[in-house]
């Protein structure tokens, strides 16, 4: 059976179709948020099979194998590439209306032009064609971000790391730009006291900063924050279930560091103390660069215990906590802005029930210095999908100015992941169209054009200003 992605795939109006392929296709790529392994793209990697590029490290795809009862063995176990693969062909046809469903297919035609519904029936002559064409110079790591326009991307760095494989990327003209994103999460991961120290030692090392207090761990994280800097970066990144608001005096945060030093268990709220801390003197750090930081608020990680013992974290077992969200974002970013040092900001929200909780929260921090300084982030990990996107656009439009967004990225580890951007734009195009098919928004063609132009691109482009 040939694939329902059609040329006017989930474009519901005419006004919607000119919108996509006359403003909106055509545009290159930023990627300003994945989990990309750089190595991958600094030696241009040949994937041996489709299972490789495609499965490997993606947990939304492990989470609905397990859903249909197949075994672990076939997901991260020991079955060879292609026995995964056609146990995932065998799961493919029943994740309909999961956006699973929408994304295989978008990949194999935009990638393998290849048009049939992925099946048991169809899984070995898919094999068969991806293995072929994986063998080619075109579809190397670099040549699969070509294929869909990537004008740059920001992989997600931890502070320790030495940023070898992102400066040859830097001396490379043939290799897509790629910028690292500091992800500082482990160095205020103060819950384990034991990973904690361990984690001190490695920072210690990179930094060569002997780290005995508090403050030599600022010290510490700002030489890494300049030496990001002088690597291409731009972007920090930072993934909390929640932020935290606290008057300065509630601890002595040398003295919990003390504690944290000499391996004394804190209680929950000195935790919670010691990340807001940290976040703040973090903030400063990044706004005194001139870097965007980026919060994504609202998972709860690792929830199976049991195979998280056996298989490790980002396996598949996170999904969307409920916490209070709305004091502890407001402190945080009041508390940089009231001394003229909060950056650009963009909030990530993964409980759809806060979305106006956030788009209105993000309002209250614009102060006309920069087009929208702090943005209210793209619909994120288990919210970007259809209705997921058209909810945060919605309530973007609402309680903000949706022609301001910086549009979409992939949050992903694939470099199959790229048709994500396709599929966001064809949403929001399809939006713009029934609204003016409905009578809400003018028929103007070159206004709504632009903006739909600006959200797909433009607007990252000049927000990011990467060099």
């Amino acid at each position: 059976m040939n694939s329902f992605i059609t040329h006017d795939f989930l474009l519901q109006t005419d006004f919607a179709k000119t919108m996509y392929h006359d403003y909106a296709k055509s545009l290159p790529i930023i990627d300003y948020h994945n989990h990309l392994s750089p190595q991958q793209i600094d030696e241009d990697h040949q994937f041996e099979n489709i299972t490789q590029v495609w499965l490997a490290g993606d947990h939304y795809k492990w989470r609905a194998m397990r859903a249909y009862g197949i075994n672990e063995k076939y997901i991260t176990g020991a079955a060879s590439d292609k026995e995964k693969f056609l146990k995932w062909a065998e799961v493919v046809p029943y994740t309909i209306r999961n956006p699973l469903y929408h994304w295989t297919h978008l990949e194999l035609q935009r990638y393998f032009g290849i048009n049939d519904l992925l099946s048991p029936d169809t899984a070995e002559a898919i094999w068969k064609k991806t293995l072929k064409l994986l063998t080619l110079e075109g579809y190397s790591a670099n040549g699969l971000l070509k294929l869909m326009n990537v004008e740059s991307l920001c992989t997600t760095d931890d502070p320790t790391d030495n940023l070898e494989h992102h400066i040859s990327i830097q001396n490379n003209k043939d290799r897509i730009k790629t910028l690292p994103t500091f992800r500082p999460d482990k160095a205020y991961a103060v819950e384990n006291i034991e990973s904690y120290n361990d984690y001190l030692q490695k920072l210690e090392l990179i930094s060569s900063i002997s780290i005995k207090t508090y403050s030599d761990l600022l010290s510490a994280l700002e030489s890494r924050v300049n030496y990001f800097h002088d690597n291409g970066g731009r972007l920090a990144d930072h993934g909390l279930e929640q932020l935290y608001h606290f008057e300065a005096s509630r601890f002595n945060i040398e003295s919990l560091f003390d504690m944290i030093k000499s391996h004394q268990k804190l209680s929950t709220e000195e935790v919670q103390f010691f990340k807001t801390e940290t976040m703040i003197h973090l903030g400063k750090m990044y706004y005194a660069k001139g870097w965007i930081q980026q919060l994504h608020l609202g998972a709860i990680r690792n929830n199976n215990k049991r195979l998280l013992d056996s298989l490790g974290s980002d396996t598949g077992f996170d999904s969307i906590g409920d916490f209070s969200q709305a004091r502890g974002l407001s402190g945080f970013l009041n508390k940089l802005d009231s001394t003229n040092q909060l950056a650009q900001t963009i909030v990530y929200n993964l409980n759809p029930s806060d979305n106006e909780v956030f788009a209105s929260m993000v309002g209250n921090f614009n102060d006309g210095s920069i087009r929208g300084k702090v943005q209210f982030g793209a619909a994120w990990w288990f919210l970007d999908q259809k209705d997921g996107m058209e909810k945060q656009i919605n309530t973007l439009s609402n309680q903000g100015l949706l022609s301001c967004f910086v549009g979409m990225l992939t949050d992903s580890r694939s470099f199959l992941s790229f048709p994500r951007h396709e599929y966001f734009r064809r949403i929001l195009c399809n939006l713009i169209g029934n609204d003016v098919t409905n009578g809400e928004l003018p028929n103007d063609e070159k206004h709504l054009g632009k903006i739909v132009s600006d959200i797909s691109y433009y607007n990252a482009k000049n927000y990011f200003k990467f060099k």
